[in-house]
């Protein structure tokens, strides 16, 4: 059983949490908005936010510039 994170299989398991995704693939930008399935996961979910199985996770990176 997989998800996909930015295009790259990897191992799903029952209860994942937005949260494990991120510490497990290393993202720790502090400016990111995470997206499952095409919807926008508020920060303050990210604990608590289940990952169903085959899903498709985007995170990016937000930067800012002038």
């Amino acid at each position: 059983m997989t998800i996909r994170v930015n295009q790259e299989e990897m191992e799903w398991e029952p209860n994942l949490t937005v949260q494990d995704v991120l510490v497990r693939r290393k993202y720790t930008f502090p400016m990111i908005v995470v997206k499952v399935n095409d919807v926008v996961v508020g920060k303050e979910a990210y604990d608590s936010f289940l990952v169903p199985e085959g899903a498709d996770i985007q995170v990016i990176h937000l930067i800012s510039g002038g």
